[in-house]
């Protein structure tokens, strides 16, 4: 597959990744999925344990995100080298209907849900 075949994959993963930076400074990190200096959950000893469960549920949400950046870069990265819509496991083709509702996807269906 080729951009040529599915013409709206770059804006679409560009569109995705403003997205999840987005909503990654939101949250208070970085690109990189770290979080960042100014960052606070609380102060005192009385709200350790509401500090610390915010603290987990944003570092488990920054995490999901930098997950699907992660994917999203690797798409954008094989969109660049001409290998978009390129199955990473099996050589074959990415149906088109999943890069239309998922176009980060490097896998296809079959391999994907062998993965997990």
């Amino acid at each position: 597959m080729t951009t040529a075949t599915y013409p709206d994959a770059e804006r679409l993963l560009l569109e995705a990744r403003a997205r999840l930076v987005e909503r990654l400074a939101q949250l208070g990190a970085e690109e990189t999925g770290e979080l960042r200096a100014d960052v606070e959950f609380g102060d005192g000893f009385a709200d350790a344990a509401a500090a610390t469960a915010e603290r987990t549920e944003v570092l488990g949400l920054v995490d999901s995100l930098k997950k699907n950046l992660d994917s999203v870069d690797v798409a954008l990265r094989r969109l660049g080298e001409g290998q978009y819509g390129i199955c990473l496991a099996c050589g074959r083709e990415i149906g088109a209907d999943r890069l239309a509702i998922r176009p980060e996807s490097v896998y296809c269906v079959e391999c994907k849900s062998k993965s997990g």
